[in-house]
């Protein structure tokens, strides 16, 4: 799959950068870099369940210009366009997605892949400080999970270890339905690594503060 991805990309972009999970990274003669997860979920998709997905991101320097996640499966699309996210689900136009509102953390609807990636200390910490706070909670998602934020089904994702490949085309999706992703600490998430998103951006703040209590634990 990233080897198809990359050939159709070296044809329209020659002049763009790749970045993927399985080969080397091809310089950029330029600006502009692509993203690559070819199987993003890969236990899920082993195991049959088909919230795992191909995605595909595009920066600009440091900055996210549009993703695409593809659950072929399942026919499904979430895309963004000119700062605006859509959806398409097999046999439906497309329809613009956008975040539900949800201001407190005891009504939200909480997602991470598995609570067993957590390192014990105060990765495990601060999933278990966030999680007691919200109202339910569900595992098993990975990029699909962010999809379901985006149109309006999940409130917070809350996860680490992430790689640029597993992130990067996510972001633009959850910006354009209107919603927020960061680092645990409020950075940028291009870079992977501890990641929050949340769809109502007042949730962020919440979820900022919570874990700002618990990480800056001496």
């Amino acid at each position: 799959a990233e080897v198809a991805i990359r050939r159709e990309l070296e044809r329209l972009a020659p002049d763009h950068g790749i970045v993927g999970e399985e080969f080397a990274s091809k310089p950029a003669n330029g600006r502009y870099r692509w993203v690559v997860d070819p199987i993003d979920g890969t236990r899920a998709f082993i195991m049959g369940y088909p919230v795992w997905g191909t995605l595909i991101g595009l920066l600009h320097d440091e900055t996210p210009l549009l993703g695409i996640m593809d659950q072929p499966f399942t026919r499904e699309r979430f895309w963004s366009e000119g700062g605006v996210a859509y959806g398409r689900w097999a046999g439906c136009e497309r329809q613009r997605l956008a975040t539900r509102p949800c201001p407190s953390l005891d009504a939200a609807v909480f997602s991470t892949t598995h609570p067993d990636l957590f390192a014990a200390g105060r990765e495990a910490e601060a999933f278990a400080a966030l999680k007691a706070r919200t109202r339910m909670t569900r595992y098993g998602g990975d990029c699909y999970a962010y999809c379901l934020l985006a149109a309006g089904y999940v409130d917070i994702i809350f996860e680490t270890g992430l790689k640029p490949h597993d992130i990067v085309a996510l972001i633009p999706i959850v910006e354009g339905a209107g919603g927020a992703i960061s680092t645990w600490t409020g950075e940028p998430a291009t870079q992977g690594g501890a990641i929050l998103a949340t769809g109502d951006k007042r949730l962020h703040e919440a979820a900022l503060g919570v874990l700002g209590g618990v990480l800056s634990r001496g």
